[in-house]
């Protein structure tokens, strides 16, 4: 039985709100930030060729869709609010999965959320309109711009959306992720028009090579990890699974199809931005994409491709929000954390407790201002790592349980998974190695979650032992 099976029935729950249409959304619009706008030029750095960015972005999609059908079978199997913390939970106990859910609501999901948010108001701050984010509003006793001011009203602004009922929410990530796609293919339409006229644009630029680049192995995962960046997102559905309508079967059909359709439009915007910019202009451009557009359309292009940017990143913010609340609340539900985290708001039926205190702990990160970035690159070595292990669950319940209901049974096992776990140990060793004080230091944050961990099973056990007599 899982871990919090002992929760008493007649507690209010989640509502299952969600269909199939919000539940792809929640994947395609989460997965879809401002990543593939700007990583190609850091990934033709590394590799040097548009064949060897192709192979990456390859790579990186088909890794992302053995996750995603790994998680298919879990998120099926398991349709509770939480996820990954489910899985790890139950397949490791509740000491793993409490230092899952520590990592993901001390720093992973705030340090996401506050990420989002500044990279929109970077993005909005190239308008001549709001060119005053860059003015102080406080001073002392620290310096507050009103950027950072903007930046805490979206994440409240979407925070209070989600608060409001995860159907609402739910809803503008269907109608906002529509309008992101149109964006994109628009994008794509544009660099492949005739529109302008461009020196160098044409098919030869496929064919082209960047000689700075770094090369080798070491450049090919250095690129794989910048098209998996673009690529994160893709389990944050599992997260809400509580709040998906026949869980069994949306979630394994928004998951397969909602990477697929990224994969695609990944595919295509990166081939946009090599049909009219050489190799050499990619790997120097700090935003390929908006460079692109803007050869063929002048400024105007330009400014299309940050308004893309700008909704990309807003889409991204909700499904973050939706998704991050879910973890504390299902670990609180489970006695390990505080009680307040695991009610459930009587009206509309969300984690409303969980969903404030997470827009708390984003909101200091961005006061922190240029520190939130260096705190949460402490967590990338931490989040592969779980991704590791949420994803090896499946061998201990195939073993485990064989006869489960399994109301979706993952294509390609037991080999899918291995390739996913593996690689993913793979990458692993490759973050270590290369950012060994930041794994270090994302190694220290688990850890810490050891003692809390202590406090808060001993305070259930007092409170199960209390009950008993």
């Amino acid at each position: 039985m899982p871990d919090g099976s002992h929760s008493a029935p007649s507690r209010l729950e989640l509502s299952r709100d969600l269909g199939v249409s919000h539940a792809s959304a929640v994947v395609v619009g989460t997965i879809i930030g401002s990543g593939i706008f700007l990583v190609p030029a850091e990934m033709m750095q590394a590799v040097g060729s548009a064949k060897l960015v192709y192979f990456a972005w390859v790579v990186g999609g088909l890794l992302s869709f053995f996750g995603a059908l790994t998680y298919a079978e879990l998120g099926a199997m398991k349709p509770q609010a939480g996820g990954e913390y489910v899985y790890v939970r139950d397949g490791y106990g509740p000491l793993a999965g409490f230092l899952y859910a520590w990592t993901w609501f001390v720093i992973a999901k705030p340090g996401s959320i506050a990420t989002v948010v500044t990279g929109l108001v970077r993005i909005l701050g190239t308008f001549s309109a709001f060119s005053f984010f860059s003015v102080n509003v406080i001073r002392t006793p620290f310096a507050v711009n009103w950027g950072q001011i903007f930046a805490i009203a979206a994440a409240i602004l979407i925070s209070a959306l989600n608060y409001l009922g995860v159907k609402k929410a739910g809803e503008f990530q269907l109608v906002f992720t529509l309008l992101k796609v149109a964006i994109i293919l628009g994008i794509v339409v544009i660099c492949f028009s005739g529109m302008g006229n461009v020196p160098g644009r044409g098919w030869s630029n496929f064919a082209g090579t960047y000689l700075g680049a770094r090369g080798g192995v070491a450049g090919f995962m250095a690129a794989l990890v910048a098209a998996l960046w673009a690529y994160d997102g893709w389990n944050d559905l599992n997260m809400v699974a509580g709040e998906v309508k026949r869980p069994e079967r949306n979630i394994p059909i928004a998951l397969i199809a909602g990477v697929a359709t990224v994969g695609l439009l990944y595919v295509l915007v990166n081939a946009g931005v090599q049909y009219v910019l050489p190799a050499s202009a990619i790997a120097s451009s700090p935003r390929p994409a908006s460079d692109a557009v803007a050869l063929v359309m002048g400024r105007m292009g330009a400014s299309i491709v940050s308004a893309g940017m700008a909704l990309s990143m807003l889409v991204t913010l909700n499904g973050t929000i939706m998704s991050g609340a879910r973890v504390p609340f299902a670990v609180a539900r489970d006695g390990y954390f505080f009680r307040a985290l695991a009610e459930v708001h009587p009206r509309f039926h969300t984690p409303s407790t969980a969903i404030v205190v997470q827009a708390v702990v984003s909101i200091l990160l961005l006061l922190l201002g240029a520190n939130f970035r260096q705190l949460f690159s402490l967590t990338i070595f931490a989040e592969w790592l779980f991704y590791m292990i949420a994803g090896s669950t499946i061998f201990i319940f195939r073993k485990r349980d064989p006869q489960a209901s399994r109301p979706y049974r993952m294509w390609g096992y037991p080999f899918v998974p291995i390739i996913f776990v593996g690689v993913a140990a793979a990458l692993l060793c490759y973050t270590f190695k290369n950012d060994w004080p930041n794994s270090g230091y994302g190694v220290l944050v688990i850890l810490t979650g050891i003692p809390v961990f202590a406090y808060f099973a001993r305070r259930r056990n007092i409170r199960a032992a209390s009950n008993i007599r």
